[in-house]
């Protein structure tokens, strides 16, 4: 170590020497942080990092995921210069094969991404593929991508010049020191207490702590024993991971590396051999409490396990039929729930997590340093990381078998294509709405959040024959076919004729009360919360740099209580942003039942089971009584129809279910489901969080300038009023926030989402050239617009055509404003990610889309430049065919928002 020579305290302490552990501190240090020290309990890069496989394909399914590691891969090949030893890397390229028709258009969504990340990847066929690497056996592969940026490098190398890098920096790093207590006070990390695990120490201590106020956990396999130490959830699984490397048989050290998703293999060269590994369909969790407590832990060989990858090799590359295995590597990989990372801030002030570097997570290691080192030092990283948050897990995550599950799903179908919209049936059903048994009679089909059973659509909605009716009812084309029901356009005309009645008891609920709370919301809310008791208020919480770090519904239950709902998984997130700025948030999700009842006879049939005056305004919550059932009905909409969202204590949850089911039966009700949201919320141009809107995007880019109030100060103001004054279409601070009246009056056509994206999906035809490869340029990306459950943006505030259209010329320096597009053909719908084109050259990705129902339009909604005007025609890529779309004028439905305002006709019964 040696023990004497630990500081006794230190800026920040980074517990883990694995290349977690080493980017986050040398990224820290350049950013400034030199105050830093780093633990590992045995020598550096023994825990998993020194097995990994070193692959690095830049190339993925998330804008997020991909940036992180665009970035690690322009700086591996710097970090010799940059800290004088060299991590080994290859810049040889990278070949992704499709062999089935399905993972051509997987491709093909990936080419469209690539081309809007600037990736100068190329859609090539089976035989151009062969002459990329002449071993291959190409007569299956029907398409292939390749990236000629990926490449590999020895993973315990880029760890070493990672930690030489931060040592230069003035990181100080201990080896042979174990963590054994985080000591927390008052809800805040205080300090780390270490051992040493040198038996020859002689220094006399047996325990000697090290006071931080920032501590990372970047212990791999271990991370979950060290985040229990300050009573934390890291759900980190370890999971037996296999790869073989063959004897040398001349293979050129040029060769790209592969993967092989069909047949669930990759494959590298390795000292004149290939090294194969494979994702496997049963793998195997290393059952331990005490991961990692040996350096270098690896397992006896299991070649009957291995069997299918090696014969799936050896079909691809038919000389390692001849080739002899020189050694076999056995070792765990920390895997989660979700296959995703486990980023950020824990439940502890100032305990953060890097941890969860399963399949890609060497690839990503420099973006992961890159993104905590901002998080930590500048309050947000640059960008949206929301799918790698560790606050994206609730309280179900903390279940080691719910955890283990899910992981070991995510493992066995690494490789298989995920569909947007395509639900897994591992660990379910968990969590449910009292309703279920309800919706399970109705033959809901049901999706999955946050552990939430949530109705996707009621089948019983269905046309007898699915593929019955007008055109615009037949099945979508492509992706946007796959996972469909006629149910979801019935559920969508029935809300917009009759009423639709909608189980969101899943949305997460957040109370702030208190003396202080209204300053403290006043604060960290864009939008002006000083309003009468009753009043609910659509709002964002910004960050420094103005981008959108949450988005929802703040309502005045009393003068010094508010209850605030988000969407479904962005409860935890949402509430450690709130407490993070010192407000004090208790969680009521479980505590209540919410259903949503929507259309022009919504009134009539609450009005038959409820005595109460029930013609208060938008944007107004009251307390009322619906049958037996005490109710808070609040008037707002996600769907563009008038209505409510419908609160009761849970244990009236089926009976006010049963109630209003009963009530909307001679009015043509129909129970409706999330896909039915999603549709109508796109005709009415509302935002969803997390596609539409993110960090990323400020209020006035994103089309939500009339949510942001122009009479107090709040967090992120400054940033907004910086980003007019450097505007070109604004010179001045006009679309700043200023002291002019009240931008937040609930007539405000708000642009806001809810609901889920996983809507329709289509695919694109167009084969030219070689006919297994639909399009030579094909770019289109894959983006799961399915993610959603981001709470509706706008939900709140409908306004008028002419609100919309000023909102419409908010911008800032950026340059760029979300606008809608529809595409001339109806039947290609876009899923999420697809290029967007102007004069033929890559301009955007779409954000959101998907089939409006009432207007009868394939919609998407994508960034363009401020200029960007109605009429002018772009073109997005579907899945290897480019489809010409005019933006157009938003909302497509019902722009001047009076079947909103206004109480609507009340026809006779019938």
């Amino acid at each position: 170590m040696p023990a004497l020579k630990l500081p006794n305290s230190a800026r920040a302490v980074v517990i883990g020497g694995g290349v977690a552990g080493c980017s986050v501190a040398y990224h820290l240090a350049r950013l400034g942080w030199t105050e830093v020290i780093m633990v590992e309990q045995h020598e550096l890069t023994e825990g998993t990092t020194w097995h990994s496989a070193g692959f690095v394909g830049q190339l993925r399914s998330t804008v997020t995921q991909t940036k992180m590691i665009m970035y690690s891969a322009g700086l591996y090949p710097e970090l010799a210069d940059l800290t004088g030893l060299d991590p080994g890397w290859h810049g040889v390229g990278g070949l992704r094969l499709a062999t089935t028709p399905e993972r051509v258009e997987e491709s093909l969504r990936l080419a469209g991404a690539g081309e809007t990340y600037g990736l100068g990847l190329e859609v090539l066929s089976g035989a151009e593929a062969g002459e990329k690497l002449p071993l291959l056996d190409t007569g299956d592969v029907r398409a292939a991508l390749w990236l000629p940026g990926d490449g590999w490098l020895d993973p315990a190398l880029l760890a070493r010049a990672l930690a030489a890098g931060a040592e230069k920096l003035g990181v100080r790093i201990f080896t042979g020191v174990r963590v054994v207590g985080l000591d927390v006070a008052g809800g805040e990390i205080s300090g780390v207490r270490l051992a040493s695990t040198d038996a020859s120490d002689a220094s006399g201590a047996e325990e000697w702590t090290v006071q931080a106020e920032t501590v990372v956990i970047a212990a791999g396999a271990a991370s979950g024993r060290v985040g229990r130490l300050a009573g934390v959830d890291i759900p980190v699984v370890p999971i037996k991971h296999q790869y073989v490397v063959t004897e040398s048989f001349d293979v050129p050290t040029s060769t790209p590396t592969v993967r092989d998703p069909d047949n669930i293999v990759y494959f590298r060269e390795e000292a004149g051999g290939i090294l194969v590994g494979g994702y496997i369909r049963t793998p195997e969790i290393w059952d331990t409490a005490h991961p990692l407590e040996e350096p270098r832990t690896l397992f006896p060989a299991d070649m009957p396990k291995f069997q299918e990858s090696w014969e799936s090799a050896v079909r691809r590359v038919p000389s390692l039929g001849e080739a002899a295995i020189a050694k076999v590597v056995h070792g765990p990989e920390a895997f989660t729930p979700d296959g995703e990372f486990l980023l950020g801030e824990t439940a502890v002030r100032g305990l953060w997590a890097a941890a969860g570097f399963c399949v890609h997570g060497l690839a990503a290691a420099g973006g992961v340093g890159k993104v905590m080192a901002e998080w930590i030092v500048e309050g947000s990283p640059e960008y949206d990381v929301f799918g790698m948050d560790l606050r994206r897990f609730g309280g179900h995550a903390r279940s080691a078998s719910w955890a283990r599950a899910k992981a070991l799903d995510s493992y066995s179908k690494y490789y298989d294509i995920v569909y947007p919209g395509e639900e897994r049936t591992a660990a379910r059903p968990l969590r449910r709405s009292p309703a279920w048994v309800r919706h399970a009679e109705l033959g809901a089909a049901f999706g999955e959040k946050s552990g939430w059973e949530r109705v996707n659509w009621f089948e019983s909605n269905a046309s007898p024959s699915q593929e019955a009716g007008p055109s615009q009812e037949a099945r979508p084309e492509g992706w946007a076919g796959r996972i469909w029901s006629s149910a979801v356009r019935q559920e969508c005309l029935a809300t917009r004729d009759a009423a639709g009645l909608f189980d969101q008891t899943s949305f997460s609920k957040l109370e702030v009360s208190g003396p202080t709370a209204l300053t403290g919301l006043q604060r960290v809310c864009a939008g002006q919360l000083d309003k009468p008791v009753g009043s609910i208020v659509y709002t964002q919480l910004l960050n420094e740099r103005g981008g959108i770090e949450a988005d929802l519904t703040v309502t005045r239950l009393a003068e010094d209580r508010f209850r605030l709902v988000t969407g479904t998984a962005f409860g935890v997130h949402d509430a450690a942003w709130l407490r993070g700025h010192g407000l004090d948030v208790r969680d009521v999700t479980s505590a209540h039942a919410c259903y949503c009842l929507w259309g022009p006879r919504a009134l009539d049939i609450l009005g038959s089971v409820s005595a109460d005056d029930l013609t208060f305004g938008y944007m107004k919550a009251r307390e009322i009584s619906v049958g037996n059932v005490p109710v808070l009905a609040q008037r707002v909409t996600f769907v563009g129809e008038f209505g409510w969202e419908l609160y009761c204590p849970s244990e009236y949850g089926l009976t006010l279910w049963d109630t209003l089911m009963e009530a909307g039966a001679p009015y043509g009700m129909r129970p409706a489901g999330y896909r039915a949201i999603d549709s109508m919320r796109l005709e009415k141009g509302y935002r969803v969080w997390g596609l539409d809107i993110t960090p990323e995007t400020t209020p006035y880019e994103g089309g939500l300038g009339f949510a942001v109030a122009r009479d107090k100060d709040f967090l992120g103001r400054a940033a907004l009023e910086a980003a007019a004054r450097r505007s070109p279409r604004h010179p001045s601070t006009e679309d700043a926030p200023t002291p002019t009246g009240d931008a937040s009056a609930p007539d405000r056509n708000a642009s806001v989402s809810t609901g889920d994206t996983s809507a329709p999906e289509r695919k694109a035809s167009a084969p030219t050239g070689d006919p297994s490869i639909p399009d030579r340029n094909a770019s289109v990306p894959i983006g799961d617009a399915s993610v959603p459950d981001r709470k509706a943006s706008a939900q709140d505030a409908d306004a008028s055509a002419s609100d919309r259209d000023a909102s419409a010329q908010d911008t800032d320096a950026s340059g760029r404003r979300l606008v809608c597009l529809v595409l001339d053909d109806p039947r290609q719908v876009c899923l999420g990610g697809e290029p967007v084109r102007v004069g033929g050259r890559p301009a955007s990705r779409v954000t959101s889309g998907g089939y409006g129902h009432r207007v009868d339009r394939s919609i998407a909604y994508a960034y363009l430049p401020a200029g960007a005007a109605p009429g002018d025609r772009v073109e997005v890529g579907v899945t290897g065919t480019w489809v010409d779309a005019t933006v157009t004028a938003e909302p497509l439905y019902d722009p001047s928002s009076t079947r909103i305002r206004r109480l609507p006709d009340r026809p006779p019964l019938g």
